[in-house]
């Protein structure tokens, strides 16, 4: 351990570890019933869930014997009562957690070190790049897509509470924690019902308002200011996008009247962002001859902000020009006294126009199939043989259509409400601007004929080929998918309507990558490599065609799900992957986790704005793998992919996951407004149907986090047993792609505790495969090991490593009492059965919350 890392787990220690005990005494001083005792009781049951685990027993056995130990109890009820208060004493405790570390962001974080701004403007400085960091910003982008994902488990009352508990812990008011505390105490964390869609989008705007805006507005302003010499274009750098009121994926709540109320909602929230910086110049610009046209200017925000029926709707040009008025009087007039904060506000109104984030509307394709079933059904626009002609015969078809449907004929409702949104999408650009929605994403993309689909639903609602302003994006999931996009986009581009259409949207394709789906389509090793070449291959059929191609990259929050440290993945990549742009969603609990406070924000937007320029401008690296480097990463992934699918090919696997994780109680949570599972609550799960939030999530929750490892044991024995285990260490010390696959791997492995589910290794039904999964646990440990050179997982990170062993001891009462309920409820406890099914999932916040990037 060097003194560096030394150093990093004594100041995370001393900032977070010392603090939390101290903060955590004061729950014991709250007036509330029992809570001195609750809390005792719980010090003392964490130790003997450790003992216990430690010496070989069951949640069973642990939580019987701390009754019979250190309790009076005798009732079940009692008994269960108490488990209760644990949870909710636990969870809150998970809350101080969260608070503490975001209170702590700067000083845990080196926020002018390594990927940072600072760290690439003194680069830039120092090697005299400034040119060509003007040129690189013009051209290249981040965009963050916030989408309302279920893995959000703190409603947004305790969300406010963890943001006002951080800023009493920075200011360190004794009082303001108190109260706080106070009132976590007496605060729900189980939501009674579902959120709505536009109850999604309604706490996800609160992040764009009190956050992004701020956090970007601050990113835009250091690099203007650093090169004030430079005509730097910054109104693309950093973009964000919005799915919560456009995604209708699996999601039948979400209507047109949802996007309709959204897009309202997010075109208000960035005038009254506007509004607000401009009531703060007010303060400043008093002069005469701008202190009038200033007050005007107000006016018109509060009206188009606050009122429902403005005198007159502004427009991103309209702004500009009233502020660019006041900027040359300032000039002409006044010396320029302030004029750098007017210049800020300049510079957000031309990155977030009037549309705040770009709301992306996103449907499967399977959807689109059976809505043009509908439409030979009801009108006689296509053929009745349409349903039995070839995809290049639907495809002529459909490129050919010019007459507009009337949506009325269908009584169909999704086809009814996929025709009147189309009509809403247009109406959003014509308020809001083009870029307010512009974005047509297909999941599930097989073949070409699932874009012209898209392509034809827009000419059926009316829209002209020449006007048609929207970038319709493939999604491809699944490894067979992912295998076959650089041959589907081909056929796109080959085709000459498709291709005029490229030509008006600036010769530029989105396309988006999903890795949830795809780790739990073809494993962890497969679907990342197996993302990789079909970016690699997308590249190259792409540059044939002089098509500038962007990378949507569909991520989670957990390395299972394309999370972790994402950045590493966009910097380790060779010139051969595209890099216009980095594109990525921020899913639910990431948002809170990593965005959360304006300086964590603004600092994993600065990883990914270096990500994205330093390499291209100052170190550039023609090819991400070698030729023989690549060689060996085909057979990783291949050797895993098959050790993967021989597991959950295993018939007892979703009867597994659905008994011994808390799988099947996902959907009790109300998280979400959408199912668990596609097709409804009530067709037969099957891995296809399976959603892949509430498949990571469940894993994470039992601790056997399989999706993030497993088969990466399998492969690298076998490499070894090929006598070409030195090539994978060298691998991981001179590759940056394979040595953040790896060290994403050890996060999910740091996570794991197979002693919670030991029990399960003598089951009849479940042991032969609790017995498999823990073997290549402990492969994947003992090869990690060799090739990282490392004693323990996570050892180049260690402050991350500092809080997720902290973390994982604050849960551990958690996951024993999750593991208890389930356990009872296989032997049959009918009479206590909805008490232990209350108890898993309320166990679910907690464990997922703590683990701040599970789900």
């Amino acid at each position: 351990m060097t003194q560096t890392h030394l150093d990093s787990v004594k100041k995370f220690e001393n900032t977070i570890g010392i603090n939390f005990q101290l903060y955590n005494s004061l729950f014991l001083s709250l007036d509330f019933h029992g809570i001195e005792k609750t809390g005792v009781l719980l010090s003392l049951f964490n130790q003997n869930c450790e003992e216990g685990f430690e010496e070989g027993n069951n949640p069973i056995e642990i939580i019987e014997d701390f009754f019979a130990t250190n309790t009076s109890l005798k009732t079940e009820k009692e008994k269960i009562d108490l488990l209760f208060r644990f949870v909710q004493y636990a969870e809150r405790q998970v809350v101080l957690f969260d608070a503490l570390e975001d209170a702590s962001f700067s000083e845990l974080h080196n926020m002018n070190g390594p990927g940072t701004l600072t760290h690439l403007e003194n680069a830039v400085l120092q090697n005299g790049k400034q040119k060509e960091l003007a040129k690189r910003i013009k051209d290249f982008s981040v965009r963050l897509v916030l989408t309302a994902h279920p893995t959000q488990f703190y409603p947004g009352w305790v969300l406010g509470i963890i943001n006002d508990l951080s800023k009493a812990i920075d200011e360190n008011d004794a009082n303001q924690i108190k109260l706080l505390l106070q009132q976590l105490g007496r605060t729900p964390f189980f939501k009674k019902k579902k959120p709505t869609p536009f109850d999604e989008a309604q706490s996800l705007i609160w992040y764009l308002e009190n956050v992004f805006y701020h956090a970007i507005g601050k990113i835009i302003s250091d690099i203007k200011n650093t090169f004030p010499n430079e005509e730097i274009d910054i109104s693309n750098l950093v973009k964000m996008g919005f799915w919560s009121g456009g995604d209708r994926d699996g999601n039948p709540f979400v209507t047109y009247q949802t996007t309709e109320k959204v897009a309202d909602s997010l075109r208000r929230a960035i005038l009254r962002s506007y509004y607000n910086d401009t009531r703060n110049l007010q303060r400043r610009l008093t002069f005469s001859g701008v202190e009038k046209p200033l007050a005007n200017f107000v006016k018109k925000l509060y009206e188009n902000a606050f009122q429902d029926k403005p005198e007159k709707l502004l427009t991103k040009e309209s702004i500009l020009e009233s502020l660019e008025q006041i900027r040359v009087t300032l000039v002409t007039k006044h010396n320029g006294l302030f004029v750098e904060m007017l210049e800020d506000l300049i510079y957000k109104v031309e990155l977030f126009g009037l549309h705040l984030a770009s709301l992306d509307v996103r449907q499967d394709s399977s959807v689109h199939q059976k809505i043009y079933e509908q439409v030979v059904e009801k009108t006689d626009i296509l053929p009745k043989n349409f349903p039995e002609l070839s995809e290049d015969e639907k495809i002529e078809i459909i490129l050919n259509l010019e007459t507009q449907i009337d949506e009325n004929v269908f009584e169909d409702t999704l086809t009814f409400d996929t025709f009147k949104n189309i009509k809403t999408v247009e109406k959003t650009q014509s308020q809001n601007g083009e870029n307010a929605c512009h974005r047509y994403i297909i999941s599930h993309s097989q073949n070409a004929l699932n874009v012209i689909e898209v392509f034809g639903l827009f000419l059926l609602s009316g829209w002209k080929k020449e006007n048609l302003s929207i970038d319709i994006a493939p999604l491809f999931e699944t490894v067979e998918d992912l295998n076959e996009a650089a041959n589907t986009m081909r056929k796109l581009y080959e085709n000459e309507t498709y291709r005029e259409h490229l030509k008006r949207r600036g010769n530029t394709q989105t396309i988006m990558l999903g890795f949830s789906d795809g780790t739990k389509d073809g494993g962890y090793l497969m679907a990342n490599y197996g993302i990789y070449k079909a970016k690699d291959e997308l590249t190259k059929v792409s540059r044939e065609f002089g098509i500038n191609v962007i990378f949507f990259d569909g991520r989670g929050g957990p390395p299972a799900r394309g999370g972790g440290k994402t950045h590493k993945f966009f910097a380790s990549m060779g010139e051969n992957i595209s890099n216009k742009a980095i594109e990525l969603t921020v899913q639910g609990q990431t948002v809170s986790s990593n965005f959360g406070t304006i300086d964590a924000a603004q600092y994993n937007i600065e990883q990914l704005i270096n990500a994205g320029i330093y390499n291209t401008i100052l170190s550039k690296k023609s090819e991400t793998f070698t030729e023989s480097e690549e060689d060996l990463m085909k057979d990783l992934a291949k050797i895993s992919f098959d050790a993967y699918s021989e597991l959950k090919n295993n018939p007892a696997f979703l009867e597994y996951l659905e008994n011994v994780s808390p799988l099947k109680f996902y959907a009790k949570t109300n998280i979400g407004s959408r199912p668990a599972k596609r097709g409804g609550e009530k067709t037969k799960l099957t891995l296809n149907s399976l959603r892949a939030i509430p498949f990571v999530g469940a894993w994470s929750q039992m601790k056997q986090n399989v999706p993030g490892f497993y088969g990466v044991g399998t492969a690298l024995k076998s490499m070894e047993n090929q006598g070409k285990l030195d090539k994978v260490t060298e691998l991981y010390a001179e590759n940056n792609f394979f040595k953040a696959l790896i060290d994403n791997c050890e996060m999910a492995m740091q996570k794991t505790l197979f002693p919670l589910t030991k029990h399960l290794k003598d089951d009849e039904t479940y042991g032969e495969l609790w017995q498999k999964i823990h073997d290549e646990y402990k492969l994947c440990h003992k090869y990690l090991g060799i090739i990282t050179q490392n004693e323990t997982f996570m050892t180049n990170f260690p402050v991350a490593q500092s809080s997720v062993q902290m973390r994982e001891k604050v849960v551990l009462p958690l996951t024993t009492i999750q593991q208890f309920a389930l356990a009872k409820i296989r032997e049959n406890d009918a009479d206590l059965k909805e008490s232990y099914e209350k108890l898993i999932v309320r166990c679910s916040f907690g464990i997922i919350n703590a683990g701040r990037n599970s789900a």
